[in-house]
């Protein structure tokens, strides 16, 4: 991976890594397809159809009735789809960051950021340099306070943006993007534009009786990263083994005592890891000053091994004390080194 300052200061990332380690990019609508057709593998019944809402219970033992258009009935071969329901004992809101399983149960609502990417077939010698490489950008041009990415996903690659606080000026971060890696894009096809929501802190209420939110509807994405794919699938697992466990494998119903006992499990692993990226993004993420001393620090093999670690294994690392006093003084040093050091006539392209 190579970080890219606001004044074009690359540094490459992952010299720490050891053989077996890698960051993986994925195609969702390859993923995705393969996680629905694993789970229809294992036992369950896939439904193409639009989840509209559902009806609470009124008392205890009662189900939720749970209201759809089916696209694949007779009935619902058309654009439309038949309107159907269905009798559910527990309800897991697996519906993304505008679900609708979470305004039905009283969730509340989360800040947000918006990602704005498009899909670009790039000729073939530009597309052999981002083969086994990822590229993120920081600076005021691409981003106020996220980053931007040019991310290869097999035979083409991402290239993108996200704001949590200029969500209007999407358009022109995206130009940004563009504009800081045209050389490396440059002859490059829109195959796809994609916009989506991305949640910047877990929901207010995340269980409520027998419905439970996991990944972007519970608000399970990281700072920084922005990275939500690990923690959907690790929450959805984490919740359907406490769910199994805790009903004695179907033998008895469950309530909301047992479904937030994973939420419990879910902070105590993981609320270190948003906190501290909370921390990062805020202390490096605001100017340029403070991104150009991010991606300058981020060449130090400490700095490295303890990010990759983090990310890799989705637990804070550091244990070296020295290490970590070291760490301090480094970024001190190079925020008021960095301080009013970037000026705009430096912001030459790549």
């Amino acid at each position: 991976m190579t970080m890219i300052s606001p004044t074009n200061k690359e540094v490459q990332i992952g010299q720490t890594l050891k053989d077996h380690e890698y960051i993986g990019m994925v195609r969702r609508e390859v993923l995705d397809d393969f996680l629905r057709n694993r789970a229809a593998e294992n036992g369950a019944q896939l439904i193409n159809g639009l989840f509209l809402g559902m009806q609470l219970p009124q008392k205890t033992g009662e189900s939720y009735v749970l209201t759809y258009n089916d696209y694949n009935s007779a009935e619902g071969a058309s654009r439309t789809g038949e309107k159907k329901t269905l009798e559910v004992d527990v309800v897991i809101g697996a519906d993304g960051a505008n679900s609708r399983v979470a305004k039905d149960i009283g969730a509340g609502d989360y800040e947000y950021a918006i990602a704005f990417q498009e899909r670009m077939r790039i000729p073939d010698d530009k597309m052999e340099y981002y083969k086994d490489r990822a590229e993120m950008y920081v600076g005021e041009d691409v981003s106020p306070d996220f980053y931007a990415w040019v991310f290869p996903k097999c035979d083409h690659v991402a290239v993108g943006t996200g704001t949590v606080i200029d969500k209007k000026g999407i358009q022109r971060y995206q130009q940004g993007i563009r504009d800081r890696a045209a050389p490396r894009i440059a002859g490059g096809e829109v195959l796809r534009v994609e916009a989506h929501p991305i949640p910047e802190h877990p929901r207010p209420r995340r269980v409520n009786n027998r419905a439970a939110l996991i990944g972007d509807a519970a608000g399970y994405v990281t700072k920084c990263s922005g990275e939500g794919i690990y923690f959907a699938a690790k929450s959805g697992r984490m919740c359907a083994e406490r769910i199994l466990i805790n009903s004695e494998y179907g033998t008895r119903m469950i309530d909301e005592h047992d479904l937030k006992q994973h939420i419990r499990e879910w902070d105590a692993k993981y609320g270190a890891t948003y906190l501290v990226l909370d921390l990062l993004q805020k202390v490096f993420y605001t100017t340029d000053a403070q991104r150009e001393s991010f991606v300058e620090l981020c060449e130090e093999e400490y700095v490295q091994r303890v990010t990759f670690d983090s990310y890799l294994y989705k637990t804070v690392q550091g244990n070296n004390p020295i290490g970590d006093l070291k760490l301090g003084w480094q970024t001190l040093a190079s925020l008021w080194k960095n301080e009013n050091k970037v000026p705009d006539e430096m912001r030459t392209l790549v």
